[in-house]
């Protein structure tokens, strides 16, 4: 599965796992795949997209404006349930053929 092998690769990069296929409740609202923390406290939301090549935009090409609203207002979801929200980024973990790519703060809540 694509995201135990982005999982993996986090890990292995030294993040911890903070919850997994986070989604809010009701209809419309969004998912995401991991929420990841850094060393530095740095808390993560991760969207994982695979696909079998680069065409058509390919796995990173994927993940539209629309997909993006959805991931941040989860996360916004996610975040009221803390007392204090720590800083916090999104990236994408993208797979073609057989590589891996982690793009770091590959799109932001704004």
């Amino acid at each position: 599965m694509a995201e135990d092998r982005a999982l993996a690769h986090l890990l292995g990069q030294g993040l911890r796992l903070v919850a997994r296929n986070y989604r809010t409740p009701g209809r419309g609202g969004g998912e995401i795949d991991l929420i990841v923390r850094e060393r530095d406290g740095t808390l993560v939301f991760v969207e994982v997209r695979k696909r079998a090549s680069s065409s058509f935009g390919g796995a990173a090409g994927s993940i539209g404006w629309q997909k993006q609203r959805r991931i941040v207002f989860a996360a916004r979801h996610y975040l009221m349930r803390l007392p204090a929200p720590p800083p916090c980024r999104f990236d994408v973990i993208s797979m073609e053929g057989g590589s891996i790519q982690w793009m770091r703060a590959a799109f932001d809540a704004g």
